[in-house]
């Protein structure tokens, strides 16, 4: 699950989880730009060489952030996936993850997805970007692979890609609106489309 629900007084684990916990919840909160060194390590109750020791930089502690995020999510899916019954169920899990990960408890309040986010602040060709990527493809690639159990590989291409944008536009509109409720509305508009799949 996310780290923005935890209490942010928290003073257990190693340094460098305490340093990634604390950036995590800031960055998702407030975003990289506004999220300066010394309110993570404030936060996260260590010296500023402590970061520097487990993160070479600000970019290096986003790019774990990201990573971080990418690998909640999988786990989630995973979970999901577990006990997924059929194909449809497999993919519509993947709707189901994001709904998971989106009903996380929030410190300051829904704000759609958090890698779309942090990359709407990186600049082009930024280590981050780079890994937000390659986990939206990633998730384009999960949702092909269930297709295919469906239908032609053709016709699992297109609908891998009218599903990944039906997700990430109901997420992005999601953030917007402050609550996760249009995910589940696209999450019925996948059902429905497998139905003709």
């Amino acid at each position: 699950m996310g780290t923005q629900g935890r209490n942010s007084g928290q003073r257990r684990g190693s340094a460098h989880d305490r340093i990634l916990d604390a950036a995590s919840r800031r960055f998702y909160t407030e975003g990289i730009a506004a999220t300066g060194i010394d309110a993570i390590i404030t936060e996260a109750g260590v010296a500023k060489m402590s970061l520097y020791n487990n993160f070479a930089s600000k970019s290096a502690l986003v790019e774990a952030y990201v990573e971080r995020r990418h690998a909640e999510w999988l786990a989630l899916y995973a979970t999901r996936r577990a006990t997924a019954a059929s194909p449809v169920e497999r993919i519509l899990a993947v709707f189901d993850a994001y709904i998971d990960h989106a009903e996380d408890a929030y410190d300051h309040g829904f704000r759609g997805c958090g890698l779309l986010n942090a990359a709407a602040e990186l600049p082009a060709g930024d280590a981050g970007r780079h890994a937000v990527r390659t986990h939206k493809e990633e998730v384009e690639g999960i949702l092909r692979g269930e297709l295919l159990a469906l239908t032609t590989p053709e016709r699992a291409d297109a609908l891998a890609t009218h599903l990944s944008f039906l997700l990430e536009g109901s997420m992005a509109r999601a953030g917007l609106a402050g609550a996760p409720d249009l995910l589940h509305t696209s999450r019925a508009l996948a059902a429905q489309l497998l139905t003709t799949a």
